[in-house]
């Protein structure tokens, strides 16, 4: 069968990679001066109609995969970052962050694997209580935030990870945790586990779960909340 060319031949291709190339250019522009990750859905909306934007997006990955800076992806999102190689360069430059306790990183890793949690699920969990401090840490850090209310009495705020979790430790997702098998290798958990012994799928979709609710619209009622869940608490003890 005889091939079908295009009548204008090697001047249609030409015109054709220019308009790949200035494509991507688009989306280069676009990243760079974004101050927050962006989602293919982000993108689009931006470029014409029809343009493969997750090809476009996998040619720039590429593009940029041994130069200093590295095109990611982060929850479905597009950022570029420093090349983990060069990342001493910014030592100089990044501010000593604030090393967290012990309970702190237990509390952390509880609400990465079993969000959406409230407090008493934490507590219930590492078999001890935490201190309000001990979340405000958290919050503040940006890697926790609050997600909404359990529809249980007293409404309890929930807690979830966040984006800037998964950026903080260069995870593509929240599935990206280690797992059991994993954390065994590590060393972090005893080999000799019961055998009933299993860990939770982590999901830190913003969908919010059938037993949870909106929170407030205002954050300060949502900050008053958690101030009323420690009252509760301290009636109760």
């Amino acid at each position: 069968m005889e091939e079908i060319k295009h009548p204008l031949g090697g001047e249609y291709e030409a015109l054709a990679k220019e308009a790949r190339l200035q494509l991507k250019r688009m989306v280069e522009a676009l990243l760079f001066a974004s101050s927050e990750p962006l989602s293919t859905a982000d993108i689009a909306v931006r470029l014409p109609d029809s343009v493969d934007v997750p090809a476009l997006l996998a040619q720039l990955k590429e593009d940029y995969k041994n130069r200093g800076v590295n095109l990611i992806v982060v929850n479905d999102k597009w950022l570029f970052r420093t090349a983990k190689d060069l990342s001493f360069m910014m030592q100089a430059e990044a501010i000593e962050p604030r090393k967290l306790s012990r309970a702190a990183l237990e509390t952390l890793a509880i609400i990465a694997y079993h969000q959406p949690v409230t407090r008493a699920d934490i507590e219930q969990i590492r078999g001890v209580s935490v201190a309000r401090g001990t979340l405000d840490v958290l919050l503040q850090t940006e890697w926790v935030r609050v997600r909404g209310r359990r529809r249980v009495p007293g409404r309890p705020v929930t807690y979830g990870t966040s984006e800037k979790f998964l950026m903080h430790f260069d995870l593509a997702s929240i599935q990206d945790l280690p797992g059991l098998e994993e954390l065994k290798g590590t060393g972090m958990l005893d080999s000799a586990l019961p055998p009933a012994f299993s860990m939770p799928s982590p999901d830190d979709t913003e969908d919010l779960a059938d037993d949870e609710e909106p929170l407030e619209d205002n954050y300060e009622l949502a900050l008053e909340a958690m101030e009323e869940d420690d009252k509760q608490d301290a009636d109760e003890s």
